[in-house]
């Protein structure tokens, strides 16, 4: 699954434009997470025993999973608030993406994470190290959720659907415009006044003269008696229509302005969103590491909050 992903993303992307099969897409996605994600809480509870390693492995496909199902209303109701036509399957494999990216990286990361963990046992080091690839790998998969909401856009799955292409068809079903509204005499047909042929009479032509001192020589000849006076065509003014007003002109459709549609700016609102909720939801599931202090424990008590611990752990390493 992660392969496709990585390699012929595209044919995701199509697959859930038009629907197809997104049962078993979302399931195979959401067996790929959760096996990797296992694996690489597994790691992270080895810091401390056997057995925080065993929750540990229990509890981060929980915590990608539970903040799933709390911030995925949120974005399906912001996609209907704001028109789009995204069912709530489709945003569910969108974000199923994402969440086996992330997984998929952070499992590429669990050996380096278990190289430190042996030669490196060192608490704040181990859990800053972890923090970091979890968000980086958080960060990708975001990055592939943004980009297959683009090509939503573009398909038009964001935008609501305008009433004006529907009625489009229906134009030709109106009654014709009478002949005699529109002319359509051609410009060939339009009688003309034929110029009658003037002869010009023939003069000597003198012998050139020389000008510029002989760099060049021009032919000047005597003066010819002034034309006659040229007459224009007889011409129909009804006949200008043909040119201003000749039928409904090619309709092209407007060029793109560029601007981003609601519902892309709300999903990087929600992003923000989801990363709150996520980071909340690990500190309240405590402990992934287990603190080579204290003994074990499922949880601990609610106190603080992960980004205040973030910071006090930085300034105890340096």
């Amino acid at each position: 699954m992660i392969e496709r992903i990585l390699r012929d993303r595209q044919s995701i992307w199509q697959q859930i434009v038009d629907e197809r099969e997104l049962g078993q897409l979302t399931r195979h996605m959401l067996a790929s997470s959760a096996i990797a994600l296992a694996l690489y809480g597994a790691v992270l509870g080895a810091f401390h025993s056997v057995l925080m390693a065993l929750t540990s492995a229990v509890k981060l496909p929980l915590l990608f999973l539970v903040t799933l199902a709390i911030c995925l209303p949120t974005l399906y109701l912001f996609n209907l608030v704001f028109g789009a036509r995204l069912s709530v399957r489709q945003a569910l494999a969108m974000v199923m993406v994402a969440i086996t990216v992330t997984a998929m990286l952070a499992v590429a990361f669990a050996p380096i994470s278990l190289f430190f963990l042996i030669t490196a046992p060192d608490y704040g080091f181990f859990k800053l190290l972890n923090v970091a690839i979890l968000t980086l790998s958080a960060l990708v998969g975001l990055r592939f959720l943004t980009g297959g909401m683009q090509v939503l856009n573009e398909h038009g799955l964001l935008a609501p659907a305008t009433p004006t292409l529907a009625a489009a068809p229906a134009a030709p079903a109106q009654a014709p415009v009478p002949a005699e509204v529109v002319p359509a005499t051609p410009i060939s047909a339009v009688p003309a006044t034929t110029v009658p042929a003037t002869p010009v009479p023939a003069t000597a032509v003198p012998a050139t003269s020389a000008v510029n001192g002989g760099a060049a020589s021009t032919v000047v000849s005597a003066p010819l008696p002034p034309p006659p006076p040229m007459t224009t065509p007889a011409w129909d003014p009804a006949s200008r229509p043909i040119f201003a007003n000749a039928g409904p002109r090619p309709h092209h459709p407007p060029p793109r302005d560029g601007q981003r549609p609601a519902s892309m700016t709300l999903l990087y609102i929600w992003i923000m969103l989801f990363g709150f909720v996520g980071t909340q939801l690990a500190w309240t599931l405590r402990p992934f590491f287990g603190s080579p202090n204290e003994g074990f424990a499922l949880f601990r008590s609610i106190e603080g909050n992960f980004y205040a611990e973030i910071l006090k752990t930085i300034a105890n390493l340096f």
